[in-house]
């Protein structure tokens, strides 16, 4: 009966710190990757047919991009201009909340070859140029290259790119990097499965297939975010979200907490069975043995 009770209630409570959203899990079953801005719209990239799709908090479709090149979206935090960059098209292109073009800026007339973009603002975009193995700091606007910094290192595994406050942060599937604009490297730390950072103020964030990762200006990493059976995570400044056997599940950080606090509760719980299992085997043996008179 108690562990009876003891189900019911953790059902209940998980229940109660995930919430469902209403998005059709057709849309979701082929998502390459998936974002989810501050205002509760979310964003499906499909890399069978290149779509990007944008969804209100309800699951209507508000706008949807058919791209002729896969693209990588680099963050949809300013809604109003998101930047994605696409090494095959070598181009990189602003669209708004309705994913219309903005600009697009074409870095075939320009530059050999660029293998990674980061837009730090709306006029500066830095630039990793795998041909003159180089880090470019370019001013879009006016069209001019600022700064030139060489960069000895490989640019095979490289899979994202993020300047802040004269660090460079790269990203690859195992590796998690950050060296000044001396490409002095200042931190180094494996990762699992990374795909792509997400910078909240000082905070860097990684975010990778089933977890999300926080690097402090301290130099610390804690896990933030992780669910091993999970499709595909995010987060926006307010909660976490997560594809899950295709369903948009929304956590909030007392929530996750709340499930943190659950699974420690559920652990402990089958320790003390485990415990009282084993007692009870003794107790049965010592029970065998008085009963052949020793």
């Amino acid at each position: 009966m108690r562990l009876l009770s003891f189900i019911f209630v953790f059902l209940f409570c998980v229940v109660s710190a995930q919430k469902n959203l209403p998005l059709d899990t057709l849309k979701l079953k082929e998502a390459k990757d998936f974002f989810a801005d501050d205002y509760g719209n979310l964003y499906i990239y499909k890399s069978k047919d290149f779509s990007l799709t944008k969804y209100d908090s309800l699951g209507k479709q508000i706008g949807q991009m058919m791209l002729t090149v896969p693209y990588k979206i680099q963050t949809v935090q300013n809604p109003l201009s998101i930047p994605m960059f696409s090494e095959n098209g070598q181009e990189m292109k602003f669209v708004d909340q309705n994913l219309n073009d903005i600009q697009k800026i074409d870095f075939k007339q320009k530059f050999s070859f660029i293998k990674h973009a980061y837009a730090e603002d709306l006029q500066q975009i830095w630039l990793l140029d795998e041909s003159t193995r180089r880090l470019l700091q370019y001013n879009f606007r006016n069209d001019t290259t600022i700064n030139s910094y060489p960069f000895d290192g490989s640019f095979d595994d490289i899979i994202d790119l993020l300047v802040f406050e004269n660090k460079v942060y790269i990203l690859s599937k195992k590796l998690f990097r950050v060296y000044n604009l001396k490409f002095e490297k200042l931190f180094e730390a494996e990762v699992s499965n990374a795909k792509r950072f997400r910078r909240e103020n000082e905070m860097v964030l990684i975010i990778g297939k089933n977890s999300i990762l926080k690097f402090s200006p301290d130099q610390k990493m804690t896990t933030v975010f992780a669910d091993p059976d999970t499709q595909i995570v995010d987060k926006n400044s307010l909660a976490f979200f997560e594809i899950k056997g295709n369903k948009v599940y929304l956590y909030t950080p007392e929530s996750l907490q709340l499930l943190q606090k659950l699974k420690e509760a559920e652990a402990k719980k089958k320790e003390l069975e485990n415990e009282l299992d084993e007692k009870g085997d003794v107790e049965k043996v010592i029970q065998d043995i008085e009963k052949l008179g020793f």
